[in-house]
């Protein structure tokens, strides 16, 4: 059998009652992730840590990761004692999904200094060594990087079980960061990396990883699926563009372990179109064990 994990989004909304509820149905549905989508510039978000904290204090199984975190929004020590703590709290259910950052017009509006791609990627690649640096025990983290210095900051406490980093990597630079370094690739939502595309990232990425003497399987593929699980078939081939996924609980099984077989993608968060207890409840109860069934059987 492929070990498969699956999750699904849940928008920042302040609607707090719709995030217990949703969250409820993904635990109770025995789904294994929740990602937050964290954009704090949006004025109807609220802020992707605190809402993350409410929601393990209100679980006991699930995991919860950013989906991703801005980086240039939050500096790294402070970001390594927040993964840490949140970790803590809940027992080694948290995990860190991060970017370069995207919406810069929107970053800069909050006071951050704008960045260039590869400044930004620079800036990831320095906070990333930082933040494996400040969860390791009884160190003294000096580091003077361009963008980034730490001054003998003292590391700890330790997290309740090692953070993955999942990074959301697009283009061939940012992959290649992910496949040296990352634990696992949070693939862009197909507006932003069309479905054609994946394969091709997929191989940097397993490109990168050999070049810095890992294995390609120890970087964690996540497949990022926007759509409706509906009554009667629709478009679920999900091979070209961008369209989301609207299709049956069959179909949504199928495409998934095509996805799983065809290609290294081991984690599939769902991100509804629209958010309801309903679509969470098809995509745990239904969805899921059809696709490791599938995935199973064809292997």
């Amino acid at each position: 059998m492929v070990d498969l994990q699956f999750g699904f989004s849940l928008t920042p909304s302040i609607d707090f009652a719709a995030h217990d509820d949703l969250v409820g149905a993904a635990e109770e549905g025995g789904l294994d992730l929740v990602g937050v989508q964290d954009h704090p510039y949006v004025p109807t978000f609220v802020d992707t840590f605190s809402l993350i904290a409410t929601m393990l204090a209100r679980t006991t199984r699930l995991r919860f990761f950013p989906d991703v975190l801005t980086l240039p929004l939050r500096p790294p020590a402070m970001l390594a004692k927040a993964s840490t703590s949140l970790d803590l709290l809940s027992g080694g259910r948290f995990e860190l999904g991060i970017g370069a950052g995207g919406v810069w017009d929107a970053i800069t509006g909050m006071g951050v200094e704008r960045l260039g791609a590869r400044q930004a990627l620079d800036a990831l690649e320095e906070a990333i060594q930082i933040l494996r640096a400040l969860w390791m025990p009884d160190r003294s983290v000096r580091v003077r990087g361009k963008y980034y210095t730490l001054d003998g900051t003292s590391s700890g406490p330790v997290p309740a079980h090692p953070i993955s980093i999942w990074v959301g990597a697009q283009g061939p630079r940012s992959l290649r960061l992910t496949g040296r370094m990352a634990d696992g690739w949070a693939a862009p939502i197909p507006s932003y990396l069309h479905y054609e595309k994946w394969a091709e990232a997929n191989s940097v990425i397993d490109e990168a990883a050999r070049a810095a003497g890992r294995r390609p399987e120890d970087v964690l593929r996540m497949s990022q699926l926007v759509g409706t699980i509906t009554e009667t078939e629709g478009d679920a081939e999900a091979r070209t563009g961008a369209a989301p996924v609207r299709g049956t609980p069959d179909q949504w099984a199928r495409l998934i372990a095509r996805l799983a077989t065809e290609q290294p993608f081991r984690s599939f968060v769902f991100w509804p179109e629209r958010q309801n207890v309903k679509q969470i409840e098809l995509f745990a109860r239904e969805v899921v064990p059809a696709a490791r069934a599938l995935a199973g059987q064809v292997r």
